[in-house]
């Protein structure tokens, strides 16, 4: 089984590198391999009735499959080079930026005409965040909703499936050079290959780490970012999210200096259930169609963590810290904010007799717990801060679910074509420790299509 490019993994990076190999050279033999199952198979069992809980699925349909991670997200593709990862680094700025508006294009032709681009650019909260140390990043925001991320994703699928070869439930066992080129070897057959590259996830940590040791790519550490996931009523944040949709609030603590940020912020959306490597934590969607919104707003604070030497495993450290939660709540932890600063647990009833009511079935207790001092101070600080732009966020009853962990890769020595030290080995999106989002994914894997189409 021969073929000029095998992709390893269907996520954003490997399905926009497979869309522009067929558009620059539509004559290639091109694979693309995923361990998860094809979009109309991902469905998670949680119903809320008779599973209410992460039940371990062999592959999580949230984390793995066509569309990888992002699949099942809020489908939102920030515009920016102030956050979502490190491309800019090696492509530059203003390529970078052209390549995830191109990718916004192409989401606008395969489902996602209508839908709204919000921008930073002029607002006045710029200055009011300011004004209480608090610093809104800038960005162009297409909000999809998870509902038409899910119809892009179909009308792309159908696109490629005739013209590239799609094997899905194929999980790779491992990469070996060839004279000629690669091979990629899984369970029960190998497969040949001129040029490969890999775009597993971030949910493919464990395994790029091995390919890496096994080939011996160089890889640096990478940060881990450690928090809560935040639930409160929608219209504390109304005045932010109607104009901006999603505010990037960075804010550097008085306590320890560290800098805590918002992420993911889903107006009237829900909060949902992960499951990365064994492990249980929280996350946000949010939908376009007005049916399926909730009266609530959800959104990450998180603490981001480096580690200098001699510790290297910063993903293992997250881990360490979503295990303990884990241990104590079954799953995921839910604490009303009130509870946390007064020292105690929440309770079913404490979180019943809230005046808001949670969207996930989660195990009222105390965070305390769990997050390290640190880390839970400087959540608290950020939240008193967000409270003098968005009055309400520090009210009692606003809800936090731990713990929230986004992994990074360990960042894959690549140069400036996002090739490794192996000609033709390409390493891309969030696999690669280097971008941290679904526009730069993209971008990412597009970029390198373009590399391999010129080169032939």
């Amino acid at each position: 089984m021969k073929y000029d490019v095998i992709i390893i993994g269907a996520g954003p990076g490997g399905i926009f590198s497979a869309y522009e190999l067929i558009q620059r050279k539509p004559e290639l033999k091109v694979a693309v391999f995923e361990a998860g199952h094809a979009l109309e198979k991902r469905h998670c069992p949680i119903d809320g009735e008779k599973i209410k809980s992460c039940i371990g699925c062999k592959s999580c349909s949230i984390m793995s499959g066509f569309g990888g991670a992002g699949a099942f997200s809020d489908g939102k593709y920030n515009i920016t080079n102030d956050f979502g990862g490190t491309l800019y680094e090696y492509i530059g700025k203003r390529q970078a930026l052209d390549l995830m508006r191109y990718v916004d294009q192409i989401n606008m032709r395969y489902g996602g005409e209508g839908t709204k681009l919000y921008s930073t650019a002029g607002t006045k909260f710029k200055k009011e965040c300011i004004q209480h140390d608090l610093h809104l990043l800038d960005a162009s925001v297409r909000h999809l909703g998870t509902d038409i991320n899910y119809i892009v994703l179909e009308n792309l699928y159908a696109d490629l499936r005739d013209k590239v070869e799609f094997f899905f439930d194929t999980p790779v066992e491992s990469v070996k050079m060839t004279d000629g080129g690669y091979e990629v070897i899984c369970k029960d057959q190998t497969y040949v290959c001129e040029k490969c590259i890999i775009s597993v996830g971030r949910s493919g940590s464990k395994w790029m780490e091995r390919v890496c040791k096994e080939l011996r790519i160089p890889t640096k550490s990478n940060r881990v970012d450690i928090g809560v996931r935040v639930e409160l009523p929608a219209e504390v944040f109304s005045h932010l999210t109607d104009e901006l949709y999603e505010s990037k609030i960075v804010y550097r603590t008085q306590k320890y200096g560290d800098r805590v940020r918002t992420f993911c912020m889903n107006p009237k959306g829900a909060v949902v259930n992960e499951n990365t490597n064994g492990i249980i934590t929280v996350n946000g969607h949010s939908y376009e169609d007005p049916a399926k919104q909730t009266e609530n707003t959800n959104f990450a604070l998180l603490v981001a963590k480096h580690f200098s030497e001699p510790f290297k495993d910063s993903n293992g450290y997250g881990e360490s810290i979503a295990r303990l939660s884990n241990m104590l709540g079954g799953g995921v932890i839910v604490q009303r904010f009130g509870d946390l600063i007064r020292g105690r647990r929440s309770t079913p009833n404490r979180i019943e007799e809230a005046f808001i009511t949670p969207t996930l079935k989660a195990t009222p207790g105390d965070l305390s717990l769990v997050l390290p001092k640190r880390i839970l101070d400087g959540i608290i600080e950020m939240i008193y801060a967000l409270d003098k732009v968005a009055p309400g966020t520090a009210n009692d009853d606003t809800l936090l679910y731990g713990v929230e962990v986004k992994f990074y890769n360990m960042e894959v020595e690549v140069t400036d074509k996002l090739e490794s030290c192996y000609k033709g080995l390409y390493i891309i999106g969030d696999g690669s420790g280097i971008t941290h989002s679904l526009s730069h994914a993209s971008a990412s894997g597009v970029y390198v299509a373009r590399n391999i189409a010129e080169s032939r």
